[in-house]
């Protein structure tokens, strides 16, 4: 279905009215200065913290030689967003986004420097990584919600793309050029290289990226409750943003990697292979989808394209060989491209005042969605076998995905191009669902 010019709305927020989408490329994307200095900052930003990564775990290893202690020292990178997620994301819709995170990054640097003093207590460590992760929840939400003020139309989508694509690259380079960087370097040294991404990255998005003024708020906002209330009060924003916390169901091949490598009768090169076949998958994913796909047709084929990531890997029961073990896996995130469709979507149904929260609650889900659910894998595969395991996350994720997609097709399509114009609330209108 596709939406009319007469002001129905979507749950009780603004509905755009449909504009002509226009196909962008890469090249439209990086003309844009601010653009360029956020991707800039955002390549820093990932290489860091594969590096800072590595260097905790093997600082922590070296000193304990306890597996769950490095385990545990791991998942501090990670599990933090259980609270920055929803709790400090909020920064970014009351302050200026830009000052926001350069404030982030110059407390990391702080906070890193004092992880690489070589006498700091390992405890004390990784705390101090605990509150680097904490950082990334605002610092991530200003720039996921200031991306929109920057690049209109189509144009937000390749940006998107590029950041995936980044993002998916630097994180299978990174980890490798981490472990190497870690070896020649030591853990230390690491760390204050880490140190120096951030204060690289607060030194671009200060000079590359303009000042805006904080967006004024809804008079009705405080009426609506918390960020989470309204998102999952609203049907259109609570479909999209469980379509993206989809991604554990998907990824978790990369959370038994090895013992799947081990059924396969493989060692630490066939783990490598299989955990850089997810991000080598989406990133064929994320060009395709991009640049292929008019961006008209994109939004139907955001619940097919779910579903079919998440059912690829059934293909696991059979307990194929590594190398159509790794297609499989390739092409389960090669479908996973219906997130930059959502992403746009999500972005279009969101007030740009709570913008903020609403990304940080979405990536928040995320990342201790997949946090939990790669524990939850990594105990099942010790009592069957981790090719049962994924089949059986890749089946549960596509029966979600299904009753999603149906919930989607139910909507009207909204066009993702920024270019669009919102029309006031009406108050005798039925919300649209």
């Amino acid at each position: 279905m596709r939406e009319d010019s007469k002001g129905q709305e979507d749950g009780g927020f603004p509905v755009p009215v449909q504009a002509s989408a226009k196909s962008a490329t890469f090249r439209d994307a990086f003309a844009i200065g601010e653009f360029r200095a956020l991707w800039l900052a955002y390549l820093a930003s990932v290489a860091g913290d594969q590096l800072a990564l590595v260097a905790v775990t093997v600082l922590v290893y070296d000193r304990t030689r306890s597996p769950l202690l490095t385990a545990l020292a791991y998942s501090a990178g990670f599990l933090p967003w259980a609270v920055g997620g929803i709790t400090l994301s909020r920064l970014a819709d009351r302050y200026p986004r830009r000052t926001v995170m350069v404030a982030c990054d110059m407390a990391r640097v702080a906070i890193v420097a004092l992880m690489a003093v070589p006498k700091v207590p390992l405890l004390l460590v990784v705390l101090l990584l605990a509150m680097v992760t904490l950082l990334d929840s605002p610092f991530r939400s200003a720039r996921s919600a200031m991306l929109p003020d920057i690049l209109t139309g189509d144009r937000y989508v390749m940006g998107t793309a590029a950041m995936t694509i980044t993002n998916r690259t630097g994180r299978t380079l990174g980890l490798a050029g981490g472990g190497v960087a870690v070896a020649l370097l030591g853990a230390h040294a690491a760390l204050a290289a880490d140190a120096a991404t951030f204060a690289f990255s607060a030194v671009v998005v200060r000079l590359g990226v303009k000042p805006r003024p904080v967006h004024p708020r809804e008079r009705h906002a405080e009426h609506q409750g918390s960020v989470v209330s309204r998102v999952f009060r609203n049907p259109r924003l609570r479909t999209l943003m469980l379509l993206g916390w989809l991604v554990p169901f998907y990824a978790v091949p990369e959370g038994v990697a090895a013992p799947y490598a081990h059924l396969l009768h493989g060692g630490s090169a066939a783990t490598g292979l299989i955990l850089a076949a997810g991000p080598a998958g989406g990133i064929v994913g994320s060009l395709t989808f991009s640049r292929l796909v008019q961006p008209d047709w994109r939004q139907h084929y955001m619940g097919p394209l779910a579903v079919v990531a998440c059912a690829t890997l059934a293909l696991c029961f059979a307990r194929p060989p590594l190398i159509a073990s790794l297609l499989v896996f390739s092409a389960s995130t090669v479908f996973s491209c219906y997130q930059l469709a959502a992403n746009a979507a999500f972005v279009k149904a969101v007030p740009p005042s709570w913008r903020g929260q609403a990304f940080g609650l979405a990536n928040g889900g995320i990342n201790v969605g997949q946090s939990a659910w790669f524990a939850a894998a990594g105990a099942a595969a010790s009592a069957v076998s981790p090719a049962v395991v994924i089949g059986l996350s890749g089946v549960l994720g596509a029966v979600i995905a299904a009753s999603l997609a149906i919930s989607l097709h139910r909507l009207p399509v909204i066009d993702p191009a920024p270019a669009t114009v919102l029309l006031p609330r009406v108050s005798h209108c039925p919300p649209m669902r």
